[in-house]
């Protein structure tokens, strides 16, 4: 099917007027489905010409103003002699979806219920609707369903069932198609109200316990960040009701549609989780909130813009998450995570500006789905709020929404909006921050006069930004630590403050107020620093940039993981310790150790997670986490035990996640038999069972197993987006590189010939998942840039390969240091 192109979009958008939506879903069907669309629109020149865009499975009658169409051909349905005003009736058959792409369709495997939802992302509403599918035709949606009785059905705005199994909802205020949505099934239901607001949350039915325990906290999330966003936007929310559903096998963590978010239902804990994760849940709930203003209230022109819709609500969600819940360290969350992964992102081939100069198709614009747009950009912002002021900023976004309410606008109507708030010229700093690529690094240096900040920018992207940056050191003589803020501009930077101060342990960036690569100075102490520092934001830095180092290849993955063993122990902050330990067991020894390092290097997390669990609370956050991190790297006798429920640190349950845990180290190390396996299976008959069944399958040393997996991951076309992402995983494992390194040839010219039927989102998340990340040699790089050099790769998948082929080349580069 084409990708709709930018200039296609522009030359619609010149033609279409006064746009509506009349959506009716026969949801009765197991098979297919089956939706009757009514596009009505104006056109200022009668005789006009244009197209709707829709890809059934069958198209069963389509006609403009009561005259038969039948000129339909990939994915589009050309108009042509259009009226003044127009009537487009479209009824078509369309396939459910199995990968998140659609209208979605699952059965749970714990009681045989069937569920849909549609998402209809970027360039997927043509899926369940024929459109105009761009997001500056906007328009309000009628919606109606028929469905199985037994099912409620929920969509934007709210509705009522008329009868049994027939719904019928209002009419929405303008929205973009890919802010359309509806979910269907005999979902568990509960509701609250806030200040006038309906709330609702939605789970599938084997769900319902779950639901309900995890109720509370969602509701007061909820309700606080309203209560915040209120304050700080001072327009109430836009529409009129706030409903969350959490449903199954959605790809994204969450999506915005006005009225009813989604959410992959992963985010209903039904096992143990530490604060980390809450912390997380917490800001994605602030964050598709923010969308409600940001994005569906005022809608980018162009998908040029949707860096600045996720910017903005990833700055939003985690300031809002901090301000109103009790989730106030969420900044530290954010550096020693989302942070991380903006950083990878900008250092990537595929680096491009946080706010791209073109994106010439829907295609493309999948690949700005990247840390860059989410975390470089709330970075950015971040910065700007810092030089601009809390009163500056939010007066500028007030009169922002005011003025494009339920329409469009762009970046540079933004600026306008803050430039005219603040009496600041910003597009100096948008040049800068928002329109060139890469990231800077920042050193601290001793020059004649005292002490100064020196900046740098790579050979390839010679930009230096101006950053607002906090600067701590210690007195030498008393111990105390001290810190101030200035401006940082240029290649060096004087700080006339700090001349002639005694100064050790120096850390730039104190705050994280900007998004810079931090250094330290030469010799310096870093378990000393990392002691000394009361903030695990701060903390948070420090170990940000040691791991920067790491992925350099500055700095050896050895000393990293050496440093974990001294120095972690101590971090009093459960996402901080987390999300190291993350870092460590998944990158730095499966990936960056040589062979021979791995058991010293897995010695070393395993002595740090010794010792937290030698000190956390029992039933804690920091016990749990650090408990995870133990599992993976421990003998399959100590697992053995504790599966069965023994030698267990205090407070310590085995519930289903430490137990899929459990069970996947086992098998890799080939301690799990199929058959313990099936019986696993039959016992957690859900469809958590059901992927983590497949995950360890895959992670079995067996030649078998390795083969079965091999074909799911290159040809399978069959299973859903989360079986074959875990299948990825759970195959390339740095225990079994002796078994799978045939395999790594293969992938790079067998994988490709899936771009025949797989979307180009699957594929992506194939091409990170299931890339052979294990293999870090020379001749698996060769590989990929051959597959890279061929013609006709899918946008998004040649994105994929191109970032996993970078990390790998680190991984190379690592091995080889002395």
């Amino acid at each position: 099917m084409a990708s709709l192109t930018y200039d296609e979009a522009k030359t619609r958008v010149g033609v279409v007027r006064d746009l509506s939506y009349e959506l009716d879903f026969d949801l009765t069907s197991t098979e297919s489905f089956r939706t009757t669309t009514v596009v009505r629109f104006g056109v200022d020149e009668p005789g006009a010409e244009t197209f709707l865009e829709l890809r059934p499975t069958r198209l069963i009658s389509a006609t403009l103003n009561g005259a038969p169409l039948t000129a339909y051909a990939d994915g589009r349905l050309p108009l042509t002699g259009l009226a003044a005003r127009n009537e487009v009736v479209v009824l078509a058959e369309y396939a459910y979806s199995h990968v998140g792409e659609g209208l979605h369709r699952f059965v749970d495997p714990a009681d045989g219920e069937a569920y849909v939802y549609a998402q209809p992302s970027i360039a997927e509403a043509p899926r369940f609707m024929a459109c105009f599918d761009q997001p500056d035709l906007k328009a309000p949606i009628t919606i109606r369903a028929t469905a199985d009785p037994s099912w409620i059905v929920r969509s934007n705005a709210a509705g009522v069932q008329t009868e049994p199994g027939r719904w019928e909802f209002e009419q929405t205020k303008p929205v973009g198609t890919y802010l359309i949505t509806i979910i269907g099934g005999p979902y568990a239901e509960l509701r609250d109200e806030h200040d006038g607001i309906p709330l609702a949350l939605y789970a599938r039915k084997s769900y319902t316990e779950a639901l309900a325990e995890n109720a509370p906290e969602l509701f007061e999330l909820t309700k606080q960040c309203l209560d915040r966003y209120h304050e700080l936007f001072g327009i109430r929310l836009p529409f009129g009701k706030y409903e969350q559903a959490f449903v199954p096998e959605f790809t994204w963590g969450a999506m915005e549609f006005p009225g009813l978010v989604v959410f992959r239902d992963e985010y209903i804990y039904r096992s143990a989780v530490t604060d980390t994760e809450r912390s997380r849940r917490a800001s994605i709930v602030a964050h598709e909130m923010a969308h409600m203003w940001f994005g569906d209230l005022v809608t980018m022109r162009w998908w040029d813009d949707i860096w600045l819709n996720e910017s903005f609500a990833t700055y939003m969600g985690y300031r809002v998450t901090a301000e109103a819940t009790r989730y106030t360290d969420a900044w530290a969350d954010f550096a020693s995570e989302r942070k991380i992964w903006g950083y990878g992102a900008d250092q990537r081939p595929s680096t491009h500006p946080v706010a791209p100069v073109f994106v010439a198709d829907t295609e493309s614009a999948f690949a700005n789905f990247d840390g860059i747009s989410y975390a470089k950009g709330c970075a950015a912002l971040r910065q700007l709020v810092a030089w601009l002021g809390d009163d500056a900023f939010f007066a500028g976004l007030r009169a922002h929404f005011d003025k494009h309410a339920w329409g469009n606008a762009t970046l540079d109507d933004l600026l306008a909006s803050l430039s005219e708030a603040s009496g600041r010229d910003l597009s100096g700093w948008a040049d800068k921050w928002l329109r060139s690529p890469q990231v800077n690094t920042l050193r601290p240096v001793l020059t004649e006069n005292g002490f100064a900040v020196e900046q740098t920018a790579p050979a390839a992207y010679p930009t230096l930004r101006p950053h607002r940056i906090g600067i701590s050191w210690t007195e030498p003589a008393t111990g105390v630590r001290k810190r101030i803020e200035t401006d940082v501009d240029g290649p060096v930077t004087e700080v006339a403050a700090l001349h002639g101060v005694t100064m050790e342990d120096v850390l730039l960036n104190d705050g994280d107020l900007t998004f810079a690569k931090v250094r330290f100075a030469r010799g310096a102490d870093l378990a000393r620093l990392l002691g000394q520092l009361t903030s695990p934001l701060d903390r948070a830095v420090v170990w940000g940039a040691i791991w920067d180092a790491v992925r350099d290849g500055e700095v050896p993955a050895m000393d990293f993981l050496d440093l974990i063993r001294s120095s972690l122990a101590a971090e009093t902050h459960v996402g901080v310790a987390e999300h190291i330990l993350g870092f460590a067991r998944g990158i730095a020894i499966s990936r960056f150790l040589p062979v021979g390092q791995r058991a010293a290097g897995q010695a070393a997390v395993n002595d740090a997670c010794e010792a937290i669990l030698a000190q956390a609370a029992p039933g804690g956050s920091l016990q749990l986490a650090a408990f995870r991190t133990l599992i993976s790297g421990t003998p399959a006798g100590p697992v053995r035990a504790w599966l069965a429920g023994r030698d267990l640190p205090e407070g310590l349950a085995v519930d289903d996640e430490v137990r899929w845990s459990m069970l996947l180290r086992l098998a890799v190390l080939g301690d799990l038999t199929e058959a313990e396996l099936d019986a696993e299976q039959s016992r957690d008959g859900t469809a958590r069972g059901a992927v983590e069944a497949a995950r360890c399958r895959a992670a079995r040393p067996d030649a078998a197993a390795k083969a079965t997996a091999f074909e799911q991951i290159v040809r399978d076309r069959e299973l859903s987006n989360r079986m074959l992402e875990a299948i990825g995983q759970g195959f390339w494992r740095a225990e079994h590189w002796e078994l799978t390194d045939e395999y790594v040839e293969r992938y790079f010219t067998e994988l490709p010939a899936s771009q025949e039927w797989r979307s180009g989102y699957l594929l992506a998340t194939l091409g990170g998942a299931a890339y052979p990340v294990t293999a870090a040699y020379a001749s698996t790089v060769e590989q990929a840039e051959r597959m890279l050099a061929q013609p006709g790769l899918n946008t998004q998948f040649a994105r994929a390969i191109a970032d996993s082929t970078d990390d790998l080349r680190r991984a190379v580069r690592q091995r080889n240091l002395r």
